[in-house]
């Protein structure tokens, strides 16, 4: 046997290491589940009170639109705890994507168990020093991305729409403006400037991670990461 195939047999895996990482691939498959339902679970909380506000605020043409404002603090709150759970669900969705693309694709494809690129050292290393693979403001911006600006947009569309029609349609800008103030010491152009500013940062942020993560995949050519 040449000494490259030698090497080769040394680098493969014994069944006993083959059964131990298939176990491995199904903790990190059931623990990855289990943190995307807790994701699930704060969007969901989102929606409830972004609904329950829309029930306040149109219940009746005279009703109050600040409920509508007043949701953002619960929905930010929601995206913060989201956030942080996203973390965790993404360490687990690595460590079991790089299994799969590692050990099962190849021995898939190939028919063959092999260490190529030293991969499991890469997740050894993981495994002895665990850390986040992404930091919180990127957490904080895949979520909105994915779920929250969508959420926030129903907000901000709910919010002018209540402006625009209650307690009857709005017949001036001037009109639409002085709806919008908050008591006597807000007036409506800080409302609505801040509520622009308010939905334009969380769309600008949806876009920079997109291309942020759009610019990595095409430095890895595609292939996954731990970090």
């Amino acid at each position: 046997m040449s000494d490259k195939r030698q090497a080769h047999a040394a680098s493969e895996f014994s069944a006993a290491e083959i059964g131990a990482l298939a176990h491995l691939y199904r903790a990190e498959v059931y623990r990855s589940t289990i943190w995307r339902t807790r994701l699930d679970t704060t969007t969901n909380w989102a929606v409830v009170t972004l609904g329950v506000a829309l029930s306040i605020t149109f219940s009746a043409p005279n009703a109050s639109p600040v409920p509508l404002l007043l949701v953002g603090i619960l929905i930010m709150l929601f995206l913060a705890l989201e956030a942080r759970r996203y973390r965790y669900f993404n360490v687990f969705r690595a460590r079991s994507r790089w299994l799969e693309r590692f050990f099962y694709t190849p021995m898939l494809r190939d028919g063959d168990l092999h260490t190529e690129d030293d991969w499991q050292t890469v997740l050894a290393e993981d495994y002895f020093t665990p850390r986040y693979h992404v930091s919180f403001p990127v957490a904080v911006a895949r979520r909105v991305r994915h779920n929250y600006l969508w959420i926030l947009l129903i907000q901000s569309v709910a919010y002018i729409g209540k402006l625009v029609v209650h307690p009857f349609p709005v017949s001036s800008l001037d009109n639409f403006i002085h709806r919008a103030r908050i008591g006597p010491l807000i007036p409506g152009e800080v409302v609505l400037g801040l509520g622009g500013a308010y939905i334009l940062a969380w769309v600008a942020l949806a876009v920079w991670v997109g291309r942020r993560d759009a610019m990595l995949a095409n430095r890895r050519g595609g292939l996954p990461t731990m970090g």
